[in-house]
This record gives structure tokens, C-alpha cells and sequence, in this order.
């Protein structure tokens, strides 16, 4: 089966002045919070089954409540809450194990881990991660760098300046096939696990190759006030 993974479980510090996690926010009057947005397109994607929602423990019956009266009874069932954890890995090592203890895990089940915050993920690039796990077992979503790279150890001076070509800026979703996840992630070294960023590191560390799908620019993570400004002019865009 593939299953989605929603990463909901942060507390949204830099998004100053607002009274809850960023995810929880609207983008103007009458528009659904970013968490629904996010869970209605996988919804909308037939390919995904289950929806399991890592959520701060605090923040879980609010978060229930909102999924109640926001989405469709008849998809409610469809969506599972579990308690995020201390970073994003913990999260999703949590909704693994969920999966695994609720439905059972086979070789062939896919897990697309996405940010909550990410509420224009489009049925394309959804659709496109599940194509390329065809072939390897782990997928991250990128679009080319356009803006130069600056490398520099002090913070002071600059060191170099790479070609830009060669460069990239994640997005989610990152995919993968959940038992090789769990594996490759129970295998790594105290070390290892403190340079862990994404679910994509373990694959890297694990020597295991990890496949590139293009995102788009639209797709954009809302972590700062700042955001929220240009995530309302995109849904704008999107129902004219």
C-alpha cells in the first residue's frame, strides 16, 4: 500500500505572533487551514490509501477536532493521528511504527513523507515520487538552485563559489519503501543519527542511492510570517 506520512509535528517558533503552529494557520478568510490544504491533496490522490498525521501531543485533539469538521466524513477514517516527536526523523520513525502495528508492513509498501507546510504539493508531484520508487527505494523532490551558492566555514569569508548546475533545493515529498527505511535507520551509528536532516540522509549514510523528482516552485514550505504573505497570493492564483 502507500501510505502518506505528515509531518505536522513542529511548533511553528519562527512564525512570530501567532498563538499556534504554523501549520494550524489560514491563508486569509475563508480558506481551510494549511494543515487541511495539505491533507486534501493527498486525499484527492488515488494512489495514497491511509494518512498518517504526526501532530505536537498537545496540539493532537485540536488537531483531531479540525480534521472532523473540515474534511468529509466519508475520508475522516482515512486519517490517523500519532504524536510527532522530538525532531523530524522521530516523527517519522513514529508513523512507520504505526503503520507497522496498525496494518502491517510488506516489501513493497510505500511510505510519502510530506511537510504539513507544504499545502501546494501538487497530484503530479505526488504521482511522480510513486513512479520513480519503481526503480530504487527512496525518492526526494528538488527543483534547480536559482539562486548562486556561497560556501563559507567562518560565516565571514567566502571559501567557494559552486557552479550552480550541480545544485538543487529540497522539497517534499521525500518517499521511500518503508521496511529498507527501517532498516537502513536501525543499522546507523549514534554518530550517523546526529547528522540525520531527512528521511533521504538515512539512505545517504546507508550508502543506498536516492532517486531526484522534480518539484515545483510553487511548492513552497510556510515557516515565516513572510511566507504566509506569498502562500496567500499562490492560492490567489490557484482559484482564479
Amino acid at each position: 500500500m502507500n501510505y502518506a506520512g505528515i509531518l505536522a509535528g513542529g511548533l511553528g517558533m519562527r512564525m512570530q505572533g501567532s498563538e499556534r503552529p504554523k501549520q494550524f494557520l489560514r491563508l486569509g478568510e475563508g480558506s481551510d487551514p494549511i494543515l487541511i490544504m495539505t491533507l486534501r491533496a493527498f486525499l484527492d490522490c488515488s494512489l495514497i490509501g491511509e494518512l498518517i498525521v504526526a501532530v505536537p501531543v498537545e496540539w493532537l485533539e485540536y488537531a483531531r477536532v479540525l480534521i472532523a469538521e473540515n474534511i468529509e466524513a466519508e475520508s475522516v477514517g482515512r486519517i490517523h493521528l500519532v504524536l510527532g516527536g522530538d525532531d523530524r526523523h522521530e516523527s517519522i520513525c513514529n508513523i512507520c511504527e504505526y503503520i507497522d502495528e496498525t496494518f502491517g508492513v510488506d516489501d513493497g509498501d510505500v511510505l510519502v513523507t510530506h511537510d504539513a507546510v507544504r499545502p501546494f504539493v501538487t497530484g503530479r508531484i505526488i504521482e511522480d515520487n510513486l513512479d520513480a520508487l519503481e526503480g530504487c527505494d527512496c525518492v526526494d523532490t528538488v527543483v534547480p538552485a536559482t539562486d548562486t551558492i556561497v560556501v563559507s566555514d567562518d560565516g565571514e569569508t567566502i571559501e567557494d563559489i559552486p557552479q550552480r548546475s550541480r545544485y538543487y533545493q529540497g522539497q517534499t515529498p521525500q518517499s521511500f519503501k518503508i521496511k529498507v527505511f527501517t532498516e537502513a535507520a536501525s543499522q546507523l551509528s549514534d554518530e550517523q543519527r546526529a547528522q540525520l536532516t531527512d528521511a533521504c540522509k538515512v539512505f545517504i549514510l546507508a550508502g543506498r542511492p536516492v532517486k531526484l523528482v522534480q518539484g515545483a516552485y510553487s511548492n513552497i514550505k510556510i515557516t515565516t510570517a513572510h511566507d504566509i504573505h506569498v502562500a496567500t497570493q499562490i492560492l490567489r492564483e490557484t482559484e482564479d
